[in-house]
């Protein structure tokens, strides 16, 4: 999430400042690691992450991470078991239904993530991820998936893990 501050200066202003907290995009992974104990530190930096957003009101999940959340939390990996149950799975997108504004896709957030796709060698699901920032303004997508620091299109990536 970014925070702009602007100072004062135009006429009676004086020095006041004021602080404007800027929404960013939370991919699929930082939700999926707030439940997965077999990385504690990236778990500690979820949940620190996502206890912040909700109490700025700064993060905002896409309708393709609540789809990918389901199933990565729920399903039984290779020598472990799925860190949530289905019910748990469905309880706690439940959750962030009703705690987060969840943005849903449109016809032009599709073509943006086709023209992604092509400007920035992107995978599918990469592209749709980082057309829902460009598409609603949001100037920081936070994810392990791409590389820290770029910039693609109007969007600055950011690896909280980092």
């Amino acid at each position: 999430m970014t925070v702009a501050f602007h100072s004062g200066g135009g006429r009676g202003a004086g020095n006041a400042r004021t602080c404007i907290i800027v929404a960013a995009l939370v991919d699929t992974n930082i939700l999926v690691y707030r439940f997965d104990p077999g990385f504690p530190e990236k778990q500690k930096v979820a949940t620190a992450l996502l206890r912040e957003g909700l109490r700025r009101d700064s993060l905002r999940i896409p309708h393709q991470a609540l789809m990918e959340f389901i199933p990565a939390v729920s399903h039984v990996r290779l020598g472990r078991r799925a860190l949530l149950s289905a019910e748990e799975a469905r309880r706690e997108a439940e959750e962030l239904l009703s705690q987060f504004a969840i943005l849903y896709p449109t016809a032009a957030l599709f073509r943006s993530a086709i023209r992604g796709m092509a400007a920035y060698r992107l995978s599918w699901f990469d592209a749709h991820m980082w057309a829902y920032a460009e598409h609603y303004g949001l100037p920081e997508l936070i994810s392990e998936d791409f590389e820290h620091g770029r910039m693609y299109g109007a969007v600055r990536v950011v690896n909280p893990f980092v």
